[in-house]
């Protein structure tokens, strides 16, 4: 049984879907609150936990010229002001040691990026602040591997881990998702988490920044709800063809209200929940 962990003001419980998404990285204050915001009032019709998440920094971009965002001081401003602002949680990806005192001040969750997954130094300073992380498992990694992971990371005390299923490279700037890796990864005991829209992204497959292939996620996201996954992840946008990172695999916020809608009908039917909640006009 997968325990349930507390979030901020949200606890996230086997049995009821959560999200975690928001604009790849934060480009504008005004973009990321108007995503949360529309987010946050989807959610909470759907009975879907929402957490808000964007990127202060993104140190793993494809080109040396990609914009990465405006720094962690000014993003974990930015972030508290989400937060305060609308009463979601937020959580944000920290790609270094010296990056985890002054994150986990402010944010509700920490993320660890699928490239960094196996830094040992990482996931015990992340799993030493008590907070809920959430780490991508590494494109490189089979499901059985995250044992490791769990192992580092529950040995310095913290049991508030999230596990997040991203795809596995497969030849040449592709990825591929095999869903034997839920119920295996769930079976260790944690939440498992699917991240839909990273897992089309077509790493470094325009050259100098990478492509994507949006049109395939809500039958992704609809497997991994019929499979009985724990949360999903997405990346989501206003305008996804003006984004600066990830335009190409991020889903357009006007659309997520159906997304979402179809979705959690497939995994209320998977949860044997279906018409014991609300109906939700789509």
């Amino acid at each position: 049984m997968r325990q349930a962990i507390s979030v901020g003001s949200q606890t996230l419980a086997p049995g009821r879907l959560f999200l975690i998404a928001g604009p790849c990285v934060i480009e504008h204050e005004d973009i990321l609150l108007e995503t949360a915001e529309v987010l946050s009032a989807v959610c909470a019709d759907l009975d879907i936990t929402y957490i808000c998440k964007s990127s202060f920094d993104k140190a793993n971009r494809t080109s040396l010229s990609s914009f990465r965002g405006p720094g962690l001081e000014q993003g974990l401003k930015i972030l508290a002001d989400i937060r305060n602002r609308l009463g979601v949680p937020v959580i944000s990806d920290i790609h270094a040691v010296e990056e985890i005192r002054p994150a986990a001040e402010v944010l509700d969750a920490l993320q660890i990026p699928a490239f960094l997954c196996r830094q040992t130094d990482l996931i015990v300073a992340a799993s030493k602040t008590g907070k809920p992380v959430n780490v991508k498992k590494g494109q490189f990694l089979a499901p059985w591997d995250v044992k490791n992971i769990i192992a580092k990371f529950t040995a310095a005390g913290n049991d508030n881990l999230l596990i997040t299923e991203r795809g596995v490279s497969f030849g040449y700037n592709n990825l591929v998702v095999d869903f034997r890796a839920f119920p295996v990864m769930q079976s260790f005991g944690y939440p498992v988490v699917f991240d839909v829209t990273h897992s089309l992204q077509l790493p470094g497959g325009q050259g100098t920044s990478s492509g994507g292939q949006r049109e395939f996620a809500e039958p992704l996201a609809k497997a991994a709800a019929a499979i009985g996954v724990d949360g999903l992840f997405m990346e989501v946008h206003p305008e996804p063809e003006k984004a600066l990172c990830d335009g190409p695999n991020m889903i357009r916020l006007d659309e997520m209200r159906g997304f979402l809608g179809r979705v959690k009908a497939m995994y209320d039917l998977a949860q044997g929940q279906a018409g014991r909640k609300k109906e939700v006009t789509i």
